[in-house]
C-alpha cells in the first residue's frame, strides 16, 4: 500500500472518529476514503466495521465521567443492543440488502425529525421546578417498549448502520427529560461499540477484512474519537443537538442521492458485476450483501 492510500485511510478514519463521537454518521467519510484508497466495496465495508469499533470504545472512555451516572439506563439497553446486533449481522450474511437499502434514507430522516422535534419542544414545567429531577433519565413505566425499540435500532445497526447514532439519540431523548446531551452521547457510544463489535466479528469470520487497512484506520479512528469526545463535551449542549439534526439531514440527502439519483443505475451498468462473496455455514452458502455504509 502506497503513502497516498494510507493517508486517505487514516484521514477518513480520523474524521469519522470525530463525527461518530459527536453524533454518528462518520462512515459516510471513512467508507468513500477506503474506496478511494483502492479497497473493493465488501472489504471496505468490513474494514470500517472492525476499525471503528475500538474508536467507539475510546469515545466511551473519554465520556467515563458522564457514564458513571447512568448505569441503570445502560443495564436496560445493553441486552437488546447485543441481541439486535447479532440478528442484524446474521441478516446481512443471509439476505440481499437492496430492499432494506431502499428504506434507509427514510429511516434516518425519521430519526432526525424525532430529534428535531425534541429540540423544539419546550422544557417541561416539572423540570423547571426541580432541576435535580430533570437531570435524571425517566424510564417509561413499560421498560419492554424501550427494550423493543432499542432492539430494532440495533438490528438496523448490525445490518446497515448508517445514522445509528442519530437513531439512538432520538430514542434516548424520548425519556431523557433535560438530561445533558453529552450523557446521551456517552450511552450511545457504548451501545454503538457493542453493536458494531458484533458486526465486526461476523465480518472477520466471513474473511472479508483487509488487515493492513484495518490497522491504519483503527489507529486513526481511535485518535479521532477521543479528540471528538473531548471537543464535543466543551460545546454547549444545544449546539451539539442542532449539529446532530443538520448532520442527519445531510446524511439522509446523501443516502437518498446515492440510491435514487440519476447516476445510480448507470454507474452499476458501467461497472462489471462483482463476484459474489460467499460464506460456508455447513451445507448452506450465504451471500454477503455489499453494504455501502457501516456503523455510526
Amino acid at each position: 500500500m502506497d503513502l497516498t492510500s494510507a493517508a486517505l485511510l487514516a484521514g477518513g478514519a480520523a474524521v469519522a472518529g470525530v463525527i461518530n463521537a459527536v453524533a454518528g454518521g462518520g462512515t459516510l467519510v471513512s467508507f468513500p476514503a477506503a474506496i478511494a484508497a483502492g479497497l473493493a466495496p465488501l472489504p471496505a465495508n468490513a474494514t470500517n466495521a472492525v476499525a471503528l469499533t475500538p474508536a467507539s470504545l475510546a469515545s466511551a472512555w473519554a465520556y467515563r465521567r458522564e457514564l458513571s451516572r447512568d448505569h441503570r439506563v445502560l443495564r436496560v439497553l445493553l441486552l437488546p443492543s447485543l441481541l439486535g446486533g447479532m440478528v442484524g449481522s446474521a441478516l446481512l450474511l443471509v439476505t440481499p440488502q437492496r430492499v432494506f437499502d431502499a428504506a434507509v434514507p427514510g429511516l434516518v430522516l425519521l430519526a432526525t425529525l424525532l430529534l428535531f422535534w425534541q429540540n423544539l419542544r419546550p422544557a417541561r414545567p416539572s423540570a423547571q421546578a426541580d432541576a435535580g429531577a430533570a437531570e435524571e433519565f425517566a424510564l417509561p413505566s413499560r421498560p419492554w417498549l424501550v427494550f423493543l425499540l432499542q432492539f430494532l435500532v440495533s438490528v438496523y445497526g448490525g445490518y446497515f448502520g448508517a445514522g445509528i447514532g442519530i437513531m439512538m439519540l432520538a430514542l434516548l431523548s424520548s425519556f431523557a427529560g433535560n438530561v445533558d446531551i453529552h450523557r446521551m452521547n456517552a450511552i450511545k457510544t457504548v451501545l454503538a461499540s457493542l453493536i458494531n463489535g458484533v458486526a465486526a466479528i461476523a465480518f472477520v469470520f466471513a474473511g472479508a477484512v483487509d488487515g493492513v487497512a484495518t490497522a491504519i484506520m483503527m489507529a486513526a479512528a481511535v485518535v479521532g474519537s477521543f479528540v471528538g469526545a473531548v471537543v464535543a463535551r466543551r460545546i454547549a449542549p444545544k449546539k451539539v443537538r442542532w449539529f446532530v439534526v443538520v448532520l442527519g439531514l445531510v446524511l439522509t440527502a446523501k443516502l437518498a442521492w446515492d440510491r435514487l439519483g440519476p447516476q445510480a443505475e448507470p454507474s452499476r451498468a458501467a461497472c462489471p458485476a462483482p463476484r459474489p462473496h460467499t460464506v460456508e455455514r455447513g451445507t448452506a452458502t450465504a451471500r454477503v450483501g455489499l453494504a455501502p455504509t457501516r456503523s455510526g
